[in-house]
């Protein structure tokens, strides 16, 4: 399968003034990503203390969290890698200028919406809008590309789009219980592009930023996961029976471990631009584990469902922000410090919410709120350290 190409040869020249902000989607939709991981937490935790009651206006205050961590900031980052990574597998262009900028700016309406005095069929609009303009901004260069099974991210874009209507059908009185079923349907289809995006860059970054290094790929375990996952999201819209979606997700678990086994060499941890794509599949295997005990009421179910979301989610997002910068601004594939210490924070996050509360549910609130806090920080820091190169032209003058 095709990958990124990001690995470019570091620039001695002097930065180029000006901006190149709607030259590429990774451009602004990365910096909306971090902005709104910033913003949407710190927010919630407002809300979540009751100092924001507003939050809960249309989706209600937990499923707007839910809503926007899914559809708001995982929405961004799955728009910005796709409308960039097309490009690259194809050579035809991807929306810039205008176009771009329409996007983003729906993206940013669907967030502010909630919070202005506005009917709630305009909300729904705006964010139903969202991903179908994004399958259709990918449309023709999909369809033109040679390679057909980048042709699936179509149809999963419009799966997450009809996962987006049950929460606002719920939220427009249109249908009972269905928000619910909605974020958890959008949170399987998220889980099986991470199992996609991993399949396809963790051994080639591996092998290209570890000399020596032979991580290997093997198909059949590939296409066990995507049954898998693809099981998982039917079980999950169907309501099956917790035992069936327990052992699903223990199935899942064991084949991230192998394919981790073969993918890891002891040196990617002494690289943190490596290891952080090396944790965040860690954590998507601690993640199904959880939620596999969850099925069989061993932990409780939010625990488990936070150790996918921050840990594998939030992990591998951060990381392939970090990353995609870096290559496709012309800087060296080295995190900077800021980046490097935004890795650990979020680790640590995700150890305080996915993790933590389950062996001290005493501590519950306190645990919330410190992974609260680190995840704000770690974005703020990817902030700091990747705003002005998403802002910037690249700086060895090449286009994007």
């Amino acid at each position: 399968m095709a990958v990124i190409p990001i690995q470019a040869p570091p620039s001695r020249r002097a930065p180029p003034t000006g901006t190149a902000i709607l030259a590429f989607g990774f451009r602004p939709f990365f910096l909306l990503a971090g902005l709104g991981a910033v913003v949407l937490v710190s927010v919630w935790m407002l809300a979540w203390m009751g100092h924001l009651p507003s939050a809960g206006a249309y989706y209600g205050t937990v499923g707007w969290h839910g809503h926007e961590m899914l559809f708001g900031y995982a929405g961004a980052v799955i728009a910005g890698f796709l409308l960039t990574a097309v490009r690259n597998w194809t050579g035809i262009d991807t929306p810039a200028g205008a176009p771009l900028a329409g996007l983003a700016l729906l993206w940013i309406a669907a967030r502010a919406s909630p919070f202005l005095p506005v009917p709630g069929a305009v909300t729904a609009a705006l964010d139903l809008a969202f991903l179908p303009l994004v399958a259709i901004a990918l449309y023709r260069p999909l369809m033109a590309g040679k390679n057909r099974l980048n042709r699936l991210f179509l149809p999963l874009l419009g799966a997450m789009a009809a996962a987006n209507g049950l929460v606002h059908a719920e939220a427009l009185g249109l249908a009972s219980g269905s928000a619910a079923r909605g974020i958890l349907a959008m949170l399987d289809l998220v889980l099986l592009l991470v199992l996609i995006v991993t399949g396809r860059v963790i051994a080639f970054f591996t092998e290209k930023g570890v000399a020596g290094a032979t991580p290997k790929n093997r198909e059949w375990l590939e296409q066990a996961g995507f049954a898998a996952a693809i099981g998982l999201a039917l079980a999950d819209a169907l309501a099956a029976p917790p035992a069936l979606i327990g052992t699903l997700c223990a199935l899942l678990a064991l084949q991230t471990v192998a394919r981790e086994a073969g993918w890891h060499h002891p040196q990617v941890w002494h690289r943190p631009i490596l290891a952080v794509l090396h944790a965040a599949v860690l954590w998507l295997a601690v993640g199904f584990a959880m939620r596999a005990a969850a099925a069989f009421g061993l932990v409780g179910p939010h625990v488990a469902l936070h150790a996918l979301t921050v840990g594998a989610v939030g992990v591998l997002t951060l990381g392939m922000m970090s990353r995609v910068t870096l290559g496709h601004t012309g800087r060296e594939m080295t995190a900077p410090r800021a980046a490097t210490i935004a890795f650990v924070l979020l680790n640590l996050a995700a150890l305080a919410r996915g993790v933590a509360p389950a062996l001290w549910p005493e501590r519950y609130v306190t645990l919330v709120h410190s992974a609260a806090g680190l995840w704000v920080l770690a974005f703020a820091l990817f902030l700091a350290a990747h705003a002005v190169p998403l802002w910037r032209p690249r700086v060895d003058g090449r286009p994007g």
